[in-house]
């Protein structure tokens, strides 16, 4: 039997980003079962912002860690812009919940990330996001429906599992209740799921 492999992602973060297609290679080198799950990383709550010092040395913090995910991701080619504005992700959480309702949730992902990560889709943007339902297959009708009514509560859910489960941050792999966070952390990943 195949083993289940959770990795929790915020739509926003360029590490999140990093992590999803070498979990995609591990999927199929391995034959796991991998469950891409959306996980609301709090970015406002970590800095106190009405605190001039400390949204100094948060945006401190920010600019590094841009750049050391750049590190990673310029020799796979990939784009990393920061955001000019802290983004609310929930709505495009939502359109990813239902977009799995149709299997096509990783497909929504997959446009997502490298479309946000070069400022070239609004996260808060209704009519971006339904367009992106829409490239990735997926008929946008219901999806108002959805995002107003039973979609609130299913991420909610989604958000107090991951809580149950340890996570605290984005991207965490989880393998037989073993935490690995980071997207760095693969290797240790494969050795987990190789044991």
């Amino acid at each position: 039997m195949a083993k289940t492999v959770d990795l929790w992602l915020d739509l926003r973060s360029p590490y999140s980003f990093l992590a999803k297609d070498p979990a995609y290679a591990l999927e199929k080198e391995l034959d796991v079962t991998l469950r891409l799950r959306p996980f609301a990383l709090n970015l406002a709550g970590v800095v106190n912002l009405n605190d001039p010092a400390a949204l100094a040395n948060g945006l401190r913090k920010v600019k590094y860690l841009y750049a050391d995910a750049r590190r990673f991701a310029g020799p796979r080619g990939i784009t990393l812009l920061g955001p000019k504005k802290i983004f609310d992700q929930k709505l495009v959480h939502l359109a990813w919940l239902f977009a799995e309702k149709s299997g096509k949730d990783r497909a929504l992902i997959d446009l997502a990330y490298p479309r946000f990560f070069k400022r070239e889709l609004d996260y808060e943007d209704r009519g971006a996001v339904g367009m992106l339902l829409k490239e990735s297959g997926v008929d946008p009708a219901g999806f108002d429906a959805f995002a107003s009514g039973e979609g609130p509560k299913e991420l909610a859910a989604h958000q107090q599992e991951a809580e149950a489960q340890g996570v605290f941050a984005v991207p965490t792999f989880v393998v037989d209740g073993e935490l690995f966070w980071g997207q760095d952390r693969i290797d240790f990943v494969r050795a987990k799921l190789s044991a």
